[in-house]
């Protein structure tokens, strides 16, 4: 059981719903630590899609709510990134499997950086994504800081973080952090659409994409090259990879199990 979010298997997809409407999905710790332990039982599932429930997507981890602790809130704000926020973001970085986020409404400090984690992420025309850490004397975190220059360009990255003010799905989008702006009625055919395409997809070598896209951000050419063929000799050795080559032969479309 959980209380902070909802999980459903929607055929080969596992739906991770922040569930604290209410709150605008306000992530105490604990959300996230069911979030990291949501996502360590796949039990088959091929993707993911992480939404919030309500009009909000998350508007960040839960300070108002004294989540964080105040005798010491230094050492508390510490420990709950390095125990339970971080934990949780570190985990859709090493699945095996791709990731879509849905957002809608804002994706605030810890929420900006969860939706990002995704591989793909969809935003309605009502969404918005904030670093706010500035208005009230804190850093960014939940690895913005590392992710942001990555997608936007240092520029773009120090606009957020040190302004604080709101980016609109529309510049979102044209800055390239987002996949694809829908309305606000589309957001979850449109989101779960994608998540299930991916979860039909060769999921090896899908998985070795995600691996290979997070480790040349830390490699030379040279080393990206060299990790490319190690993946594709385990892409090439996959079940997926046999039914693909035969379906081009056979000239049909492929039908993918994930092996």
């Amino acid at each position: 059981m959980t209380e902070h979010i909802l999980t459903e298997r929607r055929g080969d997809v596992l739906v991770v719903t922040l569930n604290r409407p209410d709150r605008l999905n306000a992530a105490p710790p604990a959300m996230f630590a069911e979030i990291t332990a949501a996502l360590g039982t796949l039990g088959g599932a091929r993707a993911v899609l992480v939404a919030g429930a309500g009009r909000a997507f998350c508007s960040g981890a839960d300070v108002a709510g004294g989540a964080l602790g105040a005798e010491n809130p230094g050492e508390a704000t510490y420990a709950a990134l390095t125990k339970s926020y971080n934990p949780a973001l570190l985990a859709i970085a090493n699945l095996g499997v791709p990731v879509v986020s849905a957002v809608r409404g804002p994706a605030a400090g810890i929420g900006c950086s969860l939706a990002l984690a995704a591989d793909f992420c969809v935003a309605s025309d009502t969404a918005y994504f904030l670093q706010a850490f500035v208005n009230i004397g804190l850093v960014p975190d939940g690895g913005a800081s590392w992710m942001l220059p990555r997608l936007i360009g240092k520029a773009r990255a120090t606009e957020m973080m040190m302004l604080g003010e709101r980016v609109t799905a529309a510049k979102a989008h044209d800055w390239g952090m987002v996949h694809r702006v829908v309305s606000d009625e589309q957001l979850e055919g449109q989101a779960f659409a994608l998540a299930e395409r991916l979860a039909a997809g060769p999921t090896v070598a899908l998985g070795l994409m995600r691996r290979g896209l997070h480790a040349a951000y830390e490699s030379d050419y040279a080393r990206a090259m060299t990790a490319e063929a190690e993946n594709q000799r385990t892409a090439r050795g996959s079940a997926d990879s046999a039914e693909g080559g035969m379906a081009f032969l056979q000239k049909r479309k492929p039908v993918f199990r994930g092996e």
